[in-house]
């Protein structure tokens, strides 16, 4: 038997799927921009990743703002409670039809390994990223900032790093995504504010 759960308000929703679309995309023109492919050209990839960039760094603003004002930042709070028992649990227990560890609430939307993992985007994957594509950006003021030693290629391969350890994140969420107790309930709570909690 379920429940119906409003999990997700209103801004919660557009914030991810605006996140979402910027970060795809900025994979997208940053592995052109790498020579991987070509769809845009490279002088409008990285015009693209830019626009895109800095589009992410001011959603990111509001996103931080709301957090505070609403109190929402504590859904973040990092806690190792259950997380072995959630491991297990996508490690085997998903596949024996086990039920899953923690149920999410209004009042605790992630679970302890979620939260674990945003930690670790917030302060180090989202961190890398950003300081070597600011680098990367400002390359010609770096002599002025007293960074002229450093080596631009490494710059790029810290921004190249980070992009594949982003793609990593992004898949492991969307098939993490697929696996509510029906194939589509997770991403309909991301679209309604309503999840199923066995």
């Amino acid at each position: 038997m379920t429940e119906r759960v409003y999990i997700f308000k209103g801004f919660e929703r557009f914030w991810h799927w605006s996140q979402a679309m910027l970060i795809i995309f900025l994979m997208l023109t940053g592995f052109e921009i790498h020579d991987s492919y070509g769809l845009f050209g490279f002088e409008k990839a990285v015009s693209y990743h830019t626009i895109a960039a800095w589009s992410l760094v001011g959603l990111w603003v509001f996103a931080i703002f709301w957090h505070v004002t609403t109190g929402e930042w504590r859904h973040y709070i990092p806690t190792t409670d259950k997380v072995v028992a959630i491991m297990n649990y996508y490690a085997s227990g998903i596949f024996k039809h086990e039920p899953h560890p923690f149920k999410p609430t209004a009042r605790q939307k992630h679970n302890p390994l979620q939260r674990l993992a945003y930690l670790a985007i917030l302060t180090l994957l989202s961190p890398l990223l950003w300081v070597t594509g600011w680098l990367y950006l400002f390359y010609v003021d770096w002599a002025a900032w007293g960074l002229g030693g450093l080596k631009l290629e490494w710059v790029a391969t810290g921004h190249v790093i980070g992009a594949f350890l982003m793609l990593a994140f992004v898949i492991t969420h969307v098939y993490l995504a697929t696996t509510g107790h029906r194939l589509s309930s997770k991403l309909k709570a991301m679209i309604t504010g309503w999840d199923e909690v066995e």
